[in-house]
């Protein structure tokens, strides 16, 4: 049973917040809420160590839909990082604020980049387009996340600002142009730079908060060096192009790392 230690941590995790989040705000939709999630999360741990290849898969598509469908599309909530800044603004800790609190700045700290590899709907599309592993050298493009990064703040203060009415709905809209924009841009990138994660790279602008937080993440993946052979094949199925052989914290594109486990999956000595 030890094995299975990790999902459950995972599940005990995610049910804590949901129960301290109810008991708070003294709404029944956060437990609700983080309790499916952490299932969701914990789930697909349990069937990669059940060794089942689409584990990961079949939680971005409950996740990731989940959020998509049902708190963006039919709840109306901005998910986005225009709605984070929306309910920063406002000065009120719900929807957005407490999903980036959990999932992108304190999360981080235990699970590092997982957000990306189990959770983004963005993600999800991109991960079933034909260039799983990229196929050309890594870009020198990760500055435009942080104008993407910056464009999004400016936009949300710029409408407060001006004291721009009914701005639920503009955020509501801002969720839905904005998600158009993501897919389009996304897609192209992929094929563009045959990368499927090359819009996680070098667009994604949730990846200035996650980045400096997966510094110090808890749950990482490391290399056993007395197995390692140095096959490279690691190197070779990694999404994000991560040196996962070397330990240091400081690793080539060590705070890229989304915990996919492809790495795990293609070594043959099981020394990650």
């Amino acid at each position: 049973m030890r094995k299975y230690a990790v999902p459950l941590l995972m599940l005990a995790v995610f049910e804590t917040v949901a129960v301290v989040l109810w008991l708070t705000k003294e709404n029944l939709f956060y437990l609700f809420n983080f309790s499916y999630i952490g299932i969701s999360i914990s789930l697909g741990v349990f069937l990669f160590i059940r060794k089942y290849k689409y584990a990961r898969r079949i939680v971005q598509l409950l996740v990731g839909l989940y959020m998509l469908l049902y708190l963006g599309l039919i709840r109306g909530e901005n998910m986005q990082i225009e709605g984070f800044w929306y309910y920063l603004f406002t000065g009120v800790f719900e929807a957005a604020t407490i999903h980036y609190a959990v999932a992108k700045i304190f999360g981080p700290l235990l699970f590092g980049r997982g957000w990306c590899g189990y959770a983004c709907w963005t993600a999800m599309v991109l991960d079933f387009l034909p260039y799983k592993q990229p196929q050309a050298p890594r870009k020198k493009l990760g500055w435009i996340r942080y104008l993407t990064f910056a464009a999004s703040f400016v936009f949300v203060g710029m409408l407060f600002l001006a004291g721009v009415g009914d701005l639920e709905r503009i955020m509501f809209w801002a969720f839905l142009i904005g998600n158009v924009l993501y897919y389009a841009v996304g897609i192209a990138l992929a094929f563009a730079f045959k990368d499927n994660r090359a819009f996680c790279k070098y667009i994604c602008p949730i990846t200035v908060l996650l980045k400096p937080m997966s510094y110090f993440a808890l749950f990482r993946v490391t290399c056993d060096k007395d197995k390692c052979i140095s096959c490279g094949r690691c190197k070779r199925v990694c999404p994000m192009e991560v040196d996962v052989t070397d330990p240091s914290r400081k690793r080539r594109n060590g705070t890229e790392c989304i915990l996919c486990m492809e790495c795990v999956r293609a070594c043959p000595k099981d020394a990650l």
